[in-house]
């Protein structure tokens, strides 16, 4: 009796995989990935804390969130340094800016 059970399931595993070689049956180990969430965008005016909010869905075949995170910390602290450095060239020029009308000014008393 138990050989019976065994045979069936002989059948079932032959026409099964006899299915899948004829392409009636389809198979895709890794199909597309949903979507939980728009695509992150970002403006062409790139700012740091634009960096921090950026949020990417998870996925089985994505890649490690340990990696992207501390790349996108490298990234975002790389930016908000730029940031920090363009903030006093533009503070020297104001500065710079407000000498030269000075230097103007005691020129035309002369």
């Amino acid at each position: 009796m138990i050989w019976v059970f065994f045979i069936a399931i002989g059948v079932l595993l032959i026409g099964g995989f006899a299915a899948l070689v004829v392409g009636r049956v389809g198979y895709d180990p890794l199909s597309e990935a949903t979507t939980t969430q728009a695509d992150p965008v970002l403006s062409e005016e790139l700012g740091a804390g634009e960096v921090a909010a950026v949020r990417f869905d998870t996925a089985l075949r994505g890649y490690r969130m340990d990696q992207v995170d501390a790349v996108l910390d490298r990234l975002q602290a790389r930016i908000a340094e730029l940031e920090a450095g363009d903030q006093h060239v533009e503070a020297e020029d104001q500065h710079l800016g407000a000498g030269d009308q000075h230097l103007g000014a005691g020129d035309q008393h002369r």
